[in-house]
């Protein structure tokens, strides 16, 4: 067969601490799938911290599932809460935030093509697309004792 191989994390939660790829003080993300061939990966975020995390928009659509905790964003009045799924349209522009009596929240999202840094005005500060996933995954796990292919695992 020409198609790649499947995926099965038994752990998807990981309980050794190195799995987890720090984004900022507080907030990480744990790489599921890094689909290279097609533009697009699966990852949960975890944050234990409250406040804005990112004002970003994405240019194809993004879905997410909160497994723990509760997120929200500033541009909209519904909150996403443990069970909930939530469908982001591609353009639109929010502003993601825990609020402060949210210990930890954890949510899985996929997210094709990139996630765009803007500032309040909309004006771009960077971006995140799953070769940049894939590069900050292979450094921090080439610092922390996995070694830098622990992450080719999930690639696909």
């Amino acid at each position: 067969m020409d198609s790649p191989p499947e995926l099965v994390i038994p752990n998807a939660i990981p309980t050794d601490e190195r799995i987890w790829v720090p984004v900022e003080e507080n907030v990480w993300f744990r790489p599921l799938l890094l689909a290279a061939s097609r533009g697009y990966w699966m990852n949960l975020l975890r944050v234990r911290k409250a406040g804005v995390l990112s004002r970003h928009r994405h240019p194809q659509p993004v879905h997410a599932f909160v497994l723990k905790g509760e997120w929200r964003y500033l541009e909209h009045d519904w909150v996403a809460t443990e069970g909930s799924y939530a469908y982001e349209a591609p353009g639109e522009t929010h502003t993601l935030v825990v609020d402060p009596h949210v210990e930890e929240m954890i949510t899985l999202f996929q997210v094709n093509g990139a996630m765009i840094y803007v500032d309040p005005d909309g004006k771009t500060l960077g971006y995140d697309d799953v070769f940049t996933r894939i590069e900050k995954c292979r450094a921090h796990y080439a610092t922390n004792g996995l070694g830098a292919d622990y992450i080719d695992q999930f690639i696909r």
